[in-house]
């Protein structure tokens, strides 16, 4: 199985590499130097024996729904996870609203999220026929605790915490709430799959975790698709059968369902993909704390939060400047594809305006809005170009100071 590494750097690079490293700007790379925000070119061209052969076998077996190739990812990610029952859906907003049914919930019942995450969590609780109950975040872009507290209600009955960016949330302060009043917790684990809190995966820690296998994400396919994990038979068994039209079997419809089942060719490769989730990972990290190093200095940005107990994953590496709009400008200039996650939280999104919320009710989520870029992070970076892109932003703090 080949290695994820980056392609070789230019000699002419190398030193600016290492110069970037030690937090020092030095002249941006010359005009046509490109940094993808993801290069799934690249992975393609470094898998692309493996997936041509997953793509012959699907297609020669005819196998394009269900089968083996399904139960053998659930079996996987399972064993994985550390989960009795794992179902692979698509996509992965699916999973979460598949795991909000899996759990009764329904009309009438509200459940706690993030504004700050993508607009997916939120629309998975409204298209159950839940309430959405919004709770600010911290520093860290995570649900706060005290705020899930300060959200529940008699009508309370979940809380779904968003592991944003790969960073898990503050997950015993948010079970002992849900302990206390006897709620339900569903993890939306979409970025951050591997993640770790004190041991422990994001998404392993609830009720039910819901995942993504969304191209841009650590353990990626090439289309939409998601999977949950629960380790409650009760939840397991309604799941399988609403994803399927209700089946029992082939003749028999136990409930209203509707289709919604990962196919053979996604299963597949995100088999193979999920063999390679440690090279993944570990190369984001190693560049993230190049970035880290890099940047840490600068009183002006914001870099990521983490903390005992926390390993990171960093599906996104985000970090947080008062002039962000300029500083993403700037980059572009310098052919850096910097990107904004997420520009307005879902609760001042016009789409929300009947659940009755205004500016300045979630004031972290909005203050950190107008601030967070994330940079290129994926294992496809060179040293060169994690240089490129440290000692531009470098440069540009300089010219504004």
């Amino acid at each position: 199985m080949p290695s994820i590494l980056p392609r070789r750097d230019p000699p002419e690079f190398q030193a600016a590499a290492a110069v970037a490293a030690e937090g020092h700007a030095i002249e941006p790379h010359g005009r046509g130097y490109r940094v993808p925000f993801v290069n799934l070119e690249a992975q393609y061209l470094e898998e692309r024996e493996e997936i041509l052969g997953i793509v012959d076998e699907v297609f020669r077996t005819g196998q394009f729904i269900g089968g083996k190739a399904s139960r053998g990812l659930e079996a996987d990610l399972s064993a994985v996870l550390g989960k009795r029952f794992c179902l692979a859906v698509s996509p992965g907003t699916d999973a979460l609203m598949l795991g909000l049914q899996g759990l009764g919930i329904g009309p009438g019942d509200e459940v706690i999220t993030p504004p700050n995450s993508f607009v997916a969590s939120t629309a998975a609780i409204v298209n159950v026929g839940a309430t959405p109950v919004f709770a600010d975040v911290g520093e860290d872009h995570n649900i706060a605790a005290a705020a899930v507290a300060a959200a529940i209600t008699p009508r309370t009955r979940a809380v779904m915490p968003v592991h944003l960016f790969g960073h898990c949330c503050d997950m015993d302060a948010i079970l002992a709430l849900a302990r206390e009043h006897g709620i339900a917790v569903i993890e939306d684990a979409a970025q951050a799959i591997g993640a770790r809190y004190h041991g422990r995966l994001a998404g392993t820690f609830g009720d039910v975790g819901c995942y993504s296998g969304h191209p841009l994400k650590v353990v990626n396919a090439a289309g939409d698709a998601g999977w949950l994990a629960t380790d409650d038979e009760a939840v397991y068994e309604r799941v399988r059968l609403l994803r399927t039209q209700g089946l029992a079997d082939r003749d028999t419809v136990a409930v209203w369902g509707r289709v919604a089942r990962m196919d053979t060719l996604q299963s597949e490769i995100l088999r193979y993909r999920l063999t390679r989730m440690d090279l993944q990972i570990a190369r984001r990290r190693v560049i993230a704390a190049r970035y880290i190093r890099a940047l840490r200095h600068r009183g002006e940005l914001d870099l990521p939060l983490s903390g005992p107990g926390r390993f990171d994953t960093y599906n996104t590496f985000v970090i947080q400047c008062d002039a962000r709009d300029d500083l993403q400008l700037f980059l572009a200039a310098r052919g850096i594809d910097a990107r904004i996650h997420y520009p307005q939280p879902i609760h001042l999104q016009p789409v929300a305006a009947s659940l009755g919320y205004g500016a300045g009710d979630m004031p972290v989520a909005e203050r950190i809005a107008g601030r967070m870029l994330s940079l290129p992070n994926h294992p496809y970076l060179t040293d060169a170009d994690v240089g490129h892109v440290a000692t531009s932003i470098l440069q540009f703090l300089d010219q504004r100071a």
